[in-house]
C-alpha cells in the first residue's frame, strides 16, 4: 500500500489530497452511523505521522459538522514527521472551534467525557514495542465508553499478519483506505465494522504492485 501511494504521488496525486479524502470518508461514515454528529464531543488522539495527519482532516470535518472537537497530538509540533500531517496541523491552529493539546500527559484528559474516539496514533508501518505516549492512548481508548473509530487499520494491529500487539486498540469501527488490508478481515475482534473506502488513487498506480 505504501508503494501505491508513492506511485499516486508520483503521478502528481499528492498524499496531501490522499489523506483530505480519507479523512472525509471516514467522517461520512461516522455521520451514517450517527445521524447526526452536531454537539457530539469526540476525542482525536493523533499521532506524528500520516496517519495522526488523516485524524486532525477528520477533526476538522466534525468541527464542520458542529461537534466539539478536542485533538490530542501525541508528542510536540516541531517532531510532526510529515509535511502533510504538519500542514493539516497548522490549519487546525487557526480554528478556534477546536480544543488542541499536545505532548504526552494524558492527565489533560481527566474528567472529560467524550461520545466519539478516534483513534489515529499508528498507522500500516508498525513495529516493535508500543512505546509511549501511544501506550497510554490506546489505553485510554480502550477504557473510554466513547465510540472508537479506527483510522485505517487499528493501533497495535499488523495490517499484514492480523497480528496484535500490546496494547492494542480495540475498534468499533475501522475505516481503512483503497484497499483491504490482508490481515484486517481475520482481526474483526479488533477492528470491528470495517469500511473500504476510495480515496482518488489512480488504478494506474497498482501497475506492478499486486
Amino acid at each position: 500500500m505504501m508503494q501505491i501511494e508513492e506511485n499516486g504521488h508520483q503521478m502528481g496525486f499528492l498524499r496531501k489530497f490522499m489523506m483530505e479524502n480519507a479523512g472525509a470518508a471516514a467522517t461520512k461514515r461516522l455521520v451514517e452511523k450517527f445521524g447526526d454528529v452536531k454537539s457530539k464531543n469526540v476525542l482525536v488522539f493523533a499521532g506524528l505521522g500520516n496517519n495522526g495527519g488523516d485524524g486532525l482532516v477528520i477533526a476538522r470535518h466534525l468541527a464542520g459538522y458542529g461537534s466539539n472537537v478536542t485533538v490530542f497530538l501525541l508528542g510536540e509540533v516541531d517532531n510532526i514527521r510529515s509535511e502533510e500531517c504538519s500542514w493539516n496541523w497548522n490549519l487546525l491552529e487557526k480554528m478556534e472551534s477546536i480544543k488542541l493539546l499536545t505532548g504526552g500527559n494524558l492527565e489533560d484528559l481527566n474528567n472529560l467525557e467524550f461520545d466519539i474516539t478516534i483513534d489515529g496514533i499508528l498507522g500500516t508501518g508498525i513495529s516493535g514495542e508500543i512505546r509511549e505516549p501511544h501506550a497510554s492512548a490506546i489505553t485510554y481508548v480502550n477504557k473510554s465508553n466513547a465510540f472508537k473509530l479506527a483510522v485505517d487499520v487499528p493501533s497495535g494491529v499488523d495490517p499484514d499478519t492480523g497480528n496484535k500487539n500490546s496494547p492494542h486498540v480495540t475498534a468499533d469501527m475501522t475505516v481503512t483506505f483503497h484497499r483491504m488490508k490482508v490481515g484486517m478481515p481475520k482481526r474483526k475482534d479488533t477492528c470491528g465494522e470495517i469500511f473500504v473506502e476510495k480515496i482518488g488513487i489512480p488504478t494506474e498506480a497498482e501497475i506492478g504492485v499486486l
